[in-house]
């Protein structure tokens, strides 16, 4: 089954696809994200036609194929096959021409385009969600709307520091209640969990919080070190 995420709005159309995947996704279901910089020849054909033997298959979550000119080629011309396997494909892509879009629409099960509104309020607690995600792409972009929204770095980081205590409370704790924080953004924390590797939650602290500290004190530019930071999420 085959589920497209497109348009110029890349916040929301990043957060509909969530959306839909959490819809959809069931107990012990895992998401296997495939980035444009790790696509592998033959890679969508392979998965379009195994199958899982024991246990359930992955939802697969295509990130912008058209930034590789050669994904992007095996993307159109696995679009039959990807639409006609119970497994569900979800593709994230920017804005479509007339005829990308004719073709995609011709196989997906929903084709669903997200357009940009200037006058949209910038939501800096999206950073958060973005982080939780691991979605490095979509936290540089935020980080760059922030930017031009006059968000000091000193807040930016204040937000993403919160989500990363989150985090740690929900890896070191059993319920929101004993982690002394609300219901919703403990759930999402503890889904958030399975993204990151042991250690990583607390190195990415240290390092943010390294950095917060260090362009006080002056020994770095604490904006060009919050970027680098981005970058290594």
């Amino acid at each position: 089954m085959l589920w497209v995420f497109y348009g110029s709005d890349q916040i929301l159309v990043r957060k509909k696809a969530y959306k839909f995947i959490d819809s959809v996704i069931k107990e012990n279901q895992t998401v296997v994200k495939i980035d444009s910089d790790e696509y592998e020849s033959g890679q969508l054909l392979s998965l379009s036609s195994s199958a899982v033997l024991f246990g359930l298959s992955p939802i697969y979550l295509i990130d912008t194929p058209s930034l590789n000119t050669d994904f992007y080629k095996e993307i159109l011309e696995q679009l039959d096959a990807l639409s006609a396997t119970s497994d569900n494909f979800v593709i994230v892509e920017k804005e479509l021409n007339a005829a990308d879009k004719k073709i995609f629409t011709k196989f997906a099960n929903e084709i669903t385009e997200y357009k940009k509104v200037s006058e949209t309020k910038f939501n800096p607690f999206s950073l958060a969600e973005a982080l939780a995600r691991k979605d490095k792409r979509l936290l540089w972009v935020l980080l760059n709307e922030a930017k031009r929204n006059n968000l000091p770095a000193e807040e930016i980081i204040g937000i993403l520091w919160w989500q990363l205590k989150t985090l740690r409370l929900a890896m070191l704790t059993n319920s929101a209640e004993e982690a002394g924080v609300k219901d919703f953004p403990y759930k999402k924390a503890k889904q958030a969990l399975r993204d990151f590797k042991e250690g990583e939650i607390e190195n990415l602290s240290f390092k943010l919080l390294n950095l917060y500290h260090e362009g006080h004190a002056g020994k770095c530019d604490i904006n060009l070190a919050l970027e680098e930071w981005v970058l290594r999420v």
